[in-house]
């Protein structure tokens, strides 16, 4: 008896502890993209880590943002996107974000998809996931913890890379 009241408090805690999934589904496709590197461009041409703007919603300090071959249609000579562009269907930017040693934590995706039912009104299909694969945010919810900041006035097709990194 006197183990079952050490015990009972334990697993109760144990239990109520909320651990982040790993990604399946829609949210393994898009850990996949973000994973893969190559045909992708980096915003300005450059890979460099750039420090967090002051209208960022997320916490890490440090991001970097490429576009696959699709998307890269969208941006110009200087490897910025097109003043009023919207992204082609396939289209795919993934934002890389990362902690103050530059150590990759987080990657937030975009995957233009009109016919995927997991994409808002736009068409895109929100991935938020951690750099070990843990789902930080499900593509399920499409993007409805992001949306809000992503239609800020500057934004292009929901990016706002010209807006903070002129």
């Amino acid at each position: 008896m006197r183990y079952l009241v050490l015990i009972i408090p334990f697993l109760f805690v144990i239990g109520s502890c909320k651990h982040k999934p790993d990604a399946f589904g829609i949210d393994l496709e898009l850990y996949e993209f973000a994973k893969e590197s190559e045909g992708f461009v980096w915003f300005a041409n450059s890979n460099a880590y750039l420090e967090k703007s002051s209208g960022s919603g997320h916490s890490n300090p440090k991001l970097r943002t490429r576009f696959n071959t699709i998307a890269q249609k969208n941006l110009d000579a200087n490897y910025r996107v097109k003043p009023n562009s919207k992204f082609d269907e396939g289209a795919v930017i993934v934002k890389e974000l990362y902690d103050k040693s530059q150590d990759l934590e987080r990657y937030a995706i975009l995957f233009k998809d009109s016919s995927n039912e997991f994409a808002d009104a736009q068409g895109w299909v929100w991935g938020y996931i951690d750099a070990d694969g843990k789902v930080a945010e499900t593509a399920k919810n499409q993007g409805k913890a992001c949306i809000g900041c992503h239609q800020q006035s500057g934004s292009i097709d929901y990016v706002l890379m010209n807006k903070f990194f002129p």
